[in-house]
């Protein structure tokens, strides 16, 4: 039982995730509906998810999963309020083939021109290494054996992992507790880069490196917490970020 909304924001996820492997933005599918906001985006997924339809996969980025797609439901009419029960049609007797259930059919590709669909060849599943502190160090990392899709735009030369961002002290650069983060695999960095360290080969953490003289500063981004001042024989270098995705 679906709105005209739940139903065609329904169809339009299921194709996106068969189109790219990984769920669209919440912009995209603001724009994909003409919703001027994104919080009516998240309350037809709490509505999808209510109902059964779709469910969140939780640690993952924008990682929304299908569960069943509504085959004989009829989406509610726009004189319909939000949230209408929608009448479903007795399944058609096999023999009786000039049945057409009525579903919006999943082709958006008209109508919903203002959302730009990937393909699979523009997205690419990069290793996911788990949690990373933005805020105090934690124990060095270790590879999960999961993976996060990711727009191959994002990337450059290079190989790339993900890591989760727990912690607060980058929210200055944009970089939020639970945030998506792509990492350039590399030993070396410029002044100033946002950068994975490892230090004394047992704890890591995501901050800004300045170079000062034979010591390293760890920089936060948060005006709440201090730089760490570390001997650059103490400090490796794991790689540089980015980019960045967001699961709102």
């Amino acid at each position: 039982m679906l709105t005209r909304k739940q139903h065609e924001l329904l169809l339009f996820i299921d194709r996106h995730l068969k189109q790219t492997g990984f769920s669209p933005s919440f912009d995209e599918m603001k724009d994909a509906l003409n919703l001027r906001s994104k919080s009516g985006i998240h309350r037809l997924i709490s509505a999808l998810e209510e109902r059964g339809f779709l469910q969140r996969r939780h640690h993952r980025a924008r990682a929304l999963e299908v569960l069943r797609l509504p085959e004989m439901a009829s989406p509610a009419t726009p004189r319909e309020p939000v949230g209408a029960p929608v009448a479903t049609s007795p399944a058609p007797d096999a023999a009786d083939h000039s049945f057409v259930p009525n579903v919006i059919k999943g082709d958006f590709a008209g109508r919903l021109a203002g959302a730009p669909i990937a393909t699979d060849a523009e997205a690419v599943g990069l290793p996911f290494y788990g949690r990373i502190a933005a805020g105090q160090p934690i124990e060095a990392l270790r590879e999960t054996g999961a993976q996060v899709s990711v727009p191959i735009n994002l990337l450059g030369r290079g190989d790339h992992y993900t890591l989760e961002v727990a912690g607060d002290s980058m929210v200055e650069a944009g970089i939020l507790d639970g945030d998506t983060v792509i990492i350039r695999r590399g030993d070396t960095a410029d002044n100033g880069q946002i950068v994975v360290a490892l230090i004394d080969d047992q704890e890591v953490t995501l901050k800004r490196l300045r170079r000062r003289g034979s010591t390293i500063a760890l920089e936060p981004a948060n005006a709440r917490y201090e730089s760490r001042i570390v001997p650059s024989d103490r400090v490796r270098i794991q790689g540089s970020l980015v980019g960045l995705l967001r699961r709102y």
